[in-house]
């Protein structure tokens, strides 16, 4: 069981490559949105997301754990997690233009379409920025216990992103 927990913990595998982990399981984490967006419902992508993330926060804990290390870098599913949240604001401003009920955002293959790979890079950098460079209060959510500190950092690096999203989108 410890294995499989660190395996999940560390993306699957992505964790395990020797240089920029954390990019490597943000590239997962864009797999992961796209896998949510094939849901066609903006709620169920929501809700999906959330119980994977706070199912992240104890298989995090539990990696640190069996590590014996705090925030490991070779766990890289909070990054994994938090990138859906980073096209939270574009989906809720396509709705808004759009008039859509139900699923307001392009289907999963816009991330890497010719018309959404700017926008996909765009959110893709800004993520990892905020989550190397750890504004406040990212950083200080580190030093939450346990799992909690290792995925809240990242959900706020999302939440960054989408903070500066309409300069990007509306400019």
């Amino acid at each position: 069981m410890k294995r499989f927990t660190l395996f999940v913990a560390q993306g699957f595998g992505l964790g395990r490559i020797p240089f920029a982990p954390g990019t490597f399981g943000s590239l997962g984490g864009l797999l992961w949105t796209a896998l949510l967006m094939r849901t066609g419902n903006l709620w169920i992508y929501l809700g999906v997301a959330v119980a994977v993330a706070l199912l992240a926060v104890w298989v995090c804990g539990e990696a640190e754990k069996i590590l014996g290390k705090k925030d490991p870098e070779s766990v890289v599913l909070d990054e994994i997690v938090a990138v859906p949240f980073c096209f939270v604001f574009l989906f809720f401003a396509m709705a808004a233009t759009s008039c859509a009920a139900v699923w307001p955002a392009p289907p999963p293959e816009f991330l890497f379409s010719r018309e959404g790979w700017i926008v996909t890079l765009a959110a893709f950098a800004a993520f990892r920025l905020f989550d190397i460079w750890k504004p406040w209060p990212v950083r200080q959510s580190q030093s939450l216990s346990g799992g909690w500190g290792v995925v809240v950092d990242d959900l706020l690096a999302a939440l960054y992103v989408n903070l500066f999203a309409p300069v990007f989108i509306f400019d």
